[in-house]
């Protein structure tokens, strides 16, 4: 996949292009990349995504996000996407017009124009369907309904908050994860007979709150384990933390990154009265996780 960061740098020809945040690849997301694709297949030219890093409503609003940009590039490659322009969105592109953007996907000679229903563009979201149309054939394609609502974006954002990640799933088309680097943590979980690696992710990441069942990915391989994302009452927790046990591993994670799919919730964060009520919570928490995954 060619990745650019200007559309000057893009080959010449024409293209197809589709244009938005797409935070999270969601089946939505997935569903409009495909229909281009099968266009641009049609049409014997290439397929140019246009997104943002980060999404708009990250840099606007301080709102969480689903994927980086490390996430959201190896999910463009898997759905076989030729070439990706970022487009870094700072405060200068926050102020363009929509006869900015436009001159951008005349520079990309887009010959058809795949946008979602919400999509909106330039300065005060002025940019219209028609405006689009005058550039090129425009694509808007309705929201994707499933179990009884919008796949959007924001929808996930709300699932995870809540803890919801097979719900999350669903719409995702994948188990919804997060990745970071193992950094020292106070040990407690080892004393407990728990031993937990402390995953540092980047501060607007969005973590569902919760004890879930994961697979988790090292440099050692793949091991299922179970995941605590929250502030730990029971010892006066003062940050959110995502600590993750796992089963069959030996070794030394410091300094490692990680990467965490939360397979399902199995209960939410909550106080104990001792260490010792913890530590039986926590064994009936390994059985749980163990049965999910089926070891």
């Amino acid at each position: 996949m060619l990745l650019i960061n200007d559309p000057s740098d893009a080959p010449a020809g024409p293209k197809v292009v589709a244009v938005g945040s797409f935070d999270g690849l969601h089946l939505g997301h997935q569903h409009l990349i495909h229909l281009a694709q099968q266009d641009a297949k049609n049409k014997h030219v290439p397929l140019l995504i246009y997104t943002f890093d980060p999404p708009s409503k990250v840099f606007m609003k301080g709102e969480g996000f689903l994927t980086d940009l490390t996430e959201k590039l190896e999910l463009l490659r898997g759905l076989g996407v030729e070439i990706a322009l970022i487009v870094p969105f700072t405060e200068a592109f926050s102020k363009r017009s929509k006869d900015d953007f436009l001159g951008d996907l005349r520079t990309l000679e887009a010959q058809r124009i795949y946008v979602g229903a919400d999509f909106r563009f330039g300065q005060g979201r002025a940019g219209t369907l028609e405006d689009l149309n005058k550039v090129a054939p425009t694509e808007i394609l309705p929201l994707l309904e499933l179990r009884g609502g919008p796949v959007k974006s924001s929808r996930i954002r709300d699932l995870l908050r809540e803890g919801e990640v097979d719900e999350a799933k669903l719409l995702l088309g994948r188990a919804y994860s997060a990745r970071g680097i193992v950094q020292e943590g106070d040990k407690l979980g080892r004393r407990l007979g728990f031993p937990t690696a402390n995953i540092e992710v980047a501060p607007l990441k969005i973590l569902p709150r919760g004890v879930f069942a994961v697979r988790v990915l090292t440099q050692q391989g793949r091991f299922g384990g179970m995941a605590n994302v929250g502030y730990r009452p029971t010892v006066s927790g003062q940050t959110l933390r995502l600590e993750v046990h796992l089963f069959g591993f030996t070794g030394d994670l410091y300094g490692q990154e990680l990467s965490v799919e939360f397979l399902t919730k199995l209960r939410g964060e909550q106080k104990f009265e001792s260490l010792e009520a913890l530590q039986a919570q926590l064994t009936q928490d390994a059985e749980a996780a163990r049965r999910v995954l089926g070891i």
